[in-house]
């Protein structure tokens, strides 16, 4: 009985999956993806899910400006069309736009196919809005099964997740308190941090959140980089799509 509400506990919080495809994952799919990046150097890259949003993304890049801070934000395709001056002033300021596909699908169950209309779709997007084709694919949920690495590859891009201790759960929000806490008292070199600029209900918390974060971390010696610019620290780059 034990053992069965365990398992029960673990599918509803995210840590199992039910479906086939999961059951298939290998090892050797987690090692095709980006998690962080072993280094030593004080450098982390803080990356940005699902918008741009016209209220929340203006707001945070203000607050990586004021901290001469570089992100990587994981755009999706049919925001970038709804709101293209955002995206043109994320690029325009430095920073750097991933593929999160276009309409945000679940996976589960997708084809190769669709997964590669999806971030075609939203590659020809932000290359007619900035002049630069991305290199990065984040997958909507963070799911990945064969399938979607390797449309990602095929295509030509890196799929980049988030180091493991470093989703903030923002867009649940647990509270700002919550938030700085866990990427402060996990922090490492080499780490890739997920915050969201959209989502579900109100991003205010991680707007607060990034005002204590960043100073604090540069107050232990980080810089904040895109996340290609990270990669450039990994022993295998060559080998990374890039």
């Amino acid at each position: 009985m034990l053992s069965l509400f365990i398992s029960l506990y673990m599918l509803v919080v995210g840590i199992i999956s039910p479906t086939t495809d999961d059951a298939k994952k290998t090892n050797k799919d987690r090692q095709e993806i980006v998690w962080d990046v072993p280094t030593t150097k004080k450098v982390v890259a803080l990356t940005f899910d699902d918008g741009p949003d016209v209220i929340y993304t203006p707001k945070i890049l203000a607050i990586l400006k004021e901290h001469n801070a570089k992100a990587t934000f994981f755009v999706v395709g049919f925001r970038a069309e709804k709101y293209p001056d955002i995206v043109k002033r994320q690029a325009q300021e430095g920073h750097e736009l991933a593929n999160h596909t276009y309409e945000h699908l679940d996976f589960r169950g997708k084809s190769e196919r669709t997964i590669v209309r999806e971030i075609k779709k939203t590659e020809n997007i932000l290359y007619k809005l900035t002049g630069k084709r991305p290199t990065l694919f984040r997958p909507p949920l963070g799911y990945y099964n064969r399938n979607v690495i390797n449309a990602a590859r095929n295509e030509g891009y890196t799929v980049v997740m988030w180091s493991g201790q470093q989703d903030t759960y923002d867009w649940k929000n647990p509270g700002t308190k919550r938030i700085v806490r866990r990427v402060v008292h996990h922090i490492q070199p080499g780490q890739i941090i997920l915050f969201h600029d959209h989502g579900s209900g109100s991003r205010h918390q991680t707007v607060q959140a990034l005002k204590e974060i960043l100073p604090i971390l540069k107050e232990k010696g980080y810089t904040f980089v895109t996340v290609s610019e990270l990669l450039k620290l990994h022993p295998n780059y060559r080998d990374l799509n890039l």
